[in-house]
């Protein structure tokens, strides 16, 4: 069993916070903790003991809190997750960034690594793809906005179409050698 499904989702939320706040202030408190997980300081102190049980915190009661190379490298997994799925929903679903966080926040603990994997690179994919990319978004968008655009994509289709048999049209001509 891996370390991740040994952690409650509360667990790698305070994991998550730790990450956010060492990288901000170098170390992070227990109040530091408590204010960006909205909990009292005594719930931090128990999570923050097993954690340290877990092998993921140095913790010591009133002094400062550091991830282990452990619990670094699993609060970075924890990150990526939510930035993957924040992304996701901001950029291909066009959800606003308030519900896309607290999507994210929700979703990110029940999401196996090939999920998050796969969403990565079909963002990616979006962003580049010729045959989609920032076109294919903003399409997407306008639908949302809109309701059906089937007419216009069957304009669009009807349009491609004509584009491509003038293309073969010149490809055949341009290819045919004169007969002697």
């Amino acid at each position: 069993m891996s370390q991740r499904e040994l952690l409650s989702s509360n667990m790698e939320d305070y994991l998550e916070a730790i990450f956010h706040i060492s990288q901000e202030k170098q170390a992070a408190r227990a109040k530091d903790i408590a204010d960006w997980v909205k909990v009292n300081k005594s719930s931090v102190t128990g999570a923050l003991r097993s954690l340290s049980e877990k092998g993921l915190v140095n913790y010591a009661p009133y002094d400062i809190i550091t991830l282990t190379t452990k619990g670094k490298r699993l609060a970075e997994e924890i990150v990526r997750r939510h930035q993957a799925l924040k992304d996701f929903f901001i950029k291909v679903l066009l959800i606003d960034e308030g519900e896309a966080e607290e999507a994210a926040c929700k979703v990110e603990h029940a999401i196996s690594k090939n999920i998050i994997d796969r969403l990565i690179n079909f963002v990616e994919f979006l962003e580049i793809c010729p045959r989609g990319g920032k076109e294919w978004l903003e399409g997407f968008r306008r639908h949302c906005e809109n309701g059906d655009t089937s007419k216009l994509c069957a304009s669009h289709i009807s349009s491609c179409l004509e584009d491509l048999k003038k293309r073969e049209q010149k490809l055949v001509s341009s290819h045919r050698t004169p007969l002697p």
